[in-house]
């Protein structure tokens, strides 16, 4: 006996999201990308899946893993409220370095895994800003 039957559901979504964080950290630095964390919980509340640096660029990746896309790209998952969770993690991180000068953006990863192929992996760079004033 093996696959999900042997998971509860929320194990094999848990055991799919990890899945999913290794390829996409894989991905990224193939990409050219050093992954510097993963899963960054801030002090004050927030998250991020993925802090790399793409050049001089510090990048916030968030990573959406899907095993189907009949609700649509796992993109589309990243709502105005997990794009301000992933923004308190951000500036977390960045209070956690004293703010330094330091251009950053926002990108979402989207793995996509379906059983008997290849994953399917996408880079969406800049995929959304700030989404309201912030003071540091």
């Amino acid at each position: 006996m093996g696959g999900r039957d042997q998971f509860e559901d929320g194990e094999w979504k848990g055991h799919i999201g990890r899945l999913g964080e290794v390829l996409a950290g894989k991905y990224l630095r193939r990409q050219g990308m050093k992954v510097l964390y993963r899963n960054f919980r801030a002090p004050k509340g927030g998250e991020v899946d993925i802090v790399c640096r793409d050049g001089e660029v510090l990048v916030f990746a968030e990573v959406k893993t899907r095993t189907t896309l009949d609700y649509g790209r796992p993109a589309s998952a990243v709502n105005r409220g997990k794009q301000r969770l992933i923004t308190r993690g951000a500036l977390g991180w960045l209070r956690l370095l004293d703010f330094p000068e330091v251009n950053f953006r926002f990108d979402i990863v989207e793995v996509v895994l379906v059983e008997g192929e290849l994953p399917d992996i996408n880079l969406i760079r800049n995929a959304f800003q700030l989404s309201e004033p912030f003071r540091y």
